[in-house]
Order: C-alpha cells, then sequence, then structure tokens
C-alpha cells in the first residue's frame, strides 16, 4: 500500500513516508522490548525478598518513558506526513484532472470522481495518521513479544510461534473474503453517486414538466443496491472477526494450560510463567484488533489503486510554448 501511496503521490513524499515508517517500527518494538523486564520484576515480587524489585522496577518505568517518547514522535511525524501528502494529493490529482480530455468526463466518471477526489483521497492519505502505526504495532509488538518469551521460556516460546502461521492464515483468508465485498460495495457506491449527479443534472427538465415530486426507479435502485452491498460487506466481515478471536483465545488458553503443567513440574518458574502469561494477554489485544484495521488498510489501498488508475490516463498534449515554435520573417511594408 505504501509503494502505491507514494506512486500515486510521487517520489518526493518517500523520505518523509520511509521515516515515519521507521519510527513507528522503533516504537512497536520499544513496546514488546519493554514487557520483558516484566519478568525480573514478578521474579523478584515473587522471591524471598521483594525488595529487590525496585531497581527492575525503576528500569521498567525508564522503558516506559522511552516508549513514550517514541510514541510521541510517532504519532506527530504521523500527522505531519499526512498533512503534507493530503495537500499533495489534491494538488496533483487536480493538477491531472485539469489536463485531461472533456471527452473523459463520461457520466459514470464524474460520479466515480466526486468519490476519489473528496472523501476518497482523504480516507487514503489519512492511513497514515490514523490507521498505519496501530496496524504496525498489532504486527510488530506480539512478533518482539514472541521473542521474549523464547528468551525466557523457550517451551512457551514456541508454543506461541506455533500460533503465528494459524493468525496468519485468518488474516489472510479473511482479507480474500472481504475482498469481493468491499469492491462489490465501491462500485454500487460509484452508481449511486452516478445517479444522483445524473438526477441533479436533469433537474431544469424535470422542474419544467413538474415531475420533482415523483420517484425515480432507477435512483431508488442504485441506493437499495449500495444498502444491500454495505450489508453484505458487515456480514462478510464476521468469520474473520469471529475466527481471528477463536483463534487468539485458543492460543492464550493453550499457553495458561501448559505454563500450569510447567509450573506444576517444575521445569519452568512460576514467576516466568505468570509473566510470560502477561505478555500474552498484552500481545492479544492488538491481534484482536488486526482484523478491523486490516479492512480499513484493505479500503485505502482500493481507493489508492483507483487514484493510480486516473493518475495513469494520458492528459492533453500541451501546446508549444512561444519560445519553441519556429522564428517567421516578417515582411516590410513599401
Amino acid at each position: 500500500m505504501i509503494r502505491t501511496l507514494l506512486r500515486v503521490l510521487g517520489h518526493e513524499y518517500a523520505g518523509p513516508m520511509r521515516r515515519t515508517v521507521a519510527v513507528m517500527t522503533a516504537t512497536a518494538v520499544a513496546e514488546g522490548l519493554s514487557y520483558a523486564l516484566l519478568v525480573p520484576v514478578l521474579r523478584a515480587l515473587f522471591g524471598e525478598r521483594p525488595a529487590k524489585a525496585w531497581p527492575w522496577l525503576v528500569a521498567f518505568l525508564g522503558a516506559f518513558a522511552v516508549y513514550a517518547a517514541l510514541r510521541f514522535l510517532s504519532d506527530r511525524a504521523g500527522f505531519r506526513v499526512a498533512a503534507t501528502l493530503l495537500r499533495g494529493a489534491f494538488h496533483r490529482v487536480g493538477d491531472h484532472l485539469a489536463r485531461l480530455p472533456i471527452g473523459w468526463y463520461t457520466a459514470g466518471r464524474v460520479g466515480e470522481l466526486s468519490v476519489l477526489a473528496g472523501r476518497g483521497v482523504l480516507d487514503a492519505v489519512g492511513v497514515s495518521a490514523h490507521v498505519l502505526s496501530p496496524f504496525i504495532s498489532a504486527c510488530v509488538t506480539p512478533l518482539t513479544i514472541v521473542a521474549v518469551m523464547l528468551a525466557f521460556s523457550w517451551q512457551l516460546g514456541l508454543a506461541a510461534l506455533a500460533a503465528v502461521p494459524v493468525v496468519i492464515a485468518v488474516q489472510v483468508w479473511t482479507g480474500r473474503s472481504m475482498a469481493a465485498a468491499d469492491a462489490e460495495r465501491t462500485d454500487r457506491a460509484h452508481e449511486a453517486t452516478d445517479r444522483v449527479v445524473e438526477y441533479l443534472q436533469a433537474q431544469p427538465v424535470l422542474r419544467a414538466g413538474g415531475r420533482t415530486a415523483e420517484r425515480f426507479r432507477l435512483l431508488d435502485d442504485a441506493l437499495h443496491d449500495l444498502q444491500r452491498a454495505s450489508r453484505r460487506t458487515t456480514l462478510s466481515a464476521l468469520p474473520g472477526t469471529i475466527g481471528s478471536t477463536v483463534v487468539v483465545q485458543a492460543a492464550f488458553t493453550a499457553l495458561l494450560a501448559l505454563g500450569a503443567y510447567f509450573a506444576l513440574a517444575g521445569s519452568v518458574g512460576v514467576a516466568e510463567v505468570l509473566a510470560v502469561l502477561v505478555l500474552a494477554a498484552r500481545s492479544a489485544d492488538p491481534l484482536l484488533a488486526l482484523t478491523d484495521i486490516g479492512s480499513k488498510v484493505r479500503a485505502a489501498r482500493s481507493v489508492l489503486t483507483r487514484l493510480d488508475a486516473v493518475l495513469r490516463t494520458a492528459p492533453c498534449p500541451s501546446p508549444r510554448s512561444r519560445s519553441s515554435r519556429p522564428a517567421t520573417t516578417s515582411r516590410s511594408t513599401p
């Protein structure tokens, strides 16, 4: 999606976007690594001398301060890049639309452009401010937590690592099942907008004939189709959401059972088991939100793909400048 966004806006925005993504990734990694200090804190608290937990608790507070600073920088960078990209997107789309031939603006394209050039650009570019950071955090932070689990308890870490392919498979299946519904809803939205534009353009004729109070079947059908497509889109998200919840909860339950077994067997300490369970519970929240975040990312990618197709349309040939015209010899009048 980021490559499509940079192709739509131009390569001059590649540097700020890459720096923003790097800061967001570092923030997600710092969040996952900060939870590693919970293991020595809990180990000292459940040990013979709980006072030994103070140095680790201070270290945990320091790591949290570093994470808070990185989170502030990443959020600010995301909003600044979004504002810059928004201006660039509107300018580039407007300049390109002004160079397109008049015959290109058919009745169907007017409705599509009214959606793309308005709300579509705002939603697509606003991803960097509102969606990109949670999406990176939902992907990178759980993986970092799994690495922390492997460092402290390889048995529970391997159990958590085994759930990663299942979660990825559920997300891929959800994305593919929702792609058709999203595409249908987008097409219905464009068709409904076309009918609204057509209805507005026909107002002089309708008012002259006294038919403004009548209902129009084409417009009503388009609005009803949009409503049904929106309902199907919502229903298509339910299997993925339920499947992701079931997988995450099943993985957490398996870790809980394995942790209790290893703690009773004496192969893993109680403090390590409690810390790993806290880490697993913390990584479950972003994974549960990944389905909703992924739907927003897919919607933004669809808009960017349509904008890229519009920007790839060949504009009208520009006239040659006056300096490039061949010089003509002036004749002197007798």
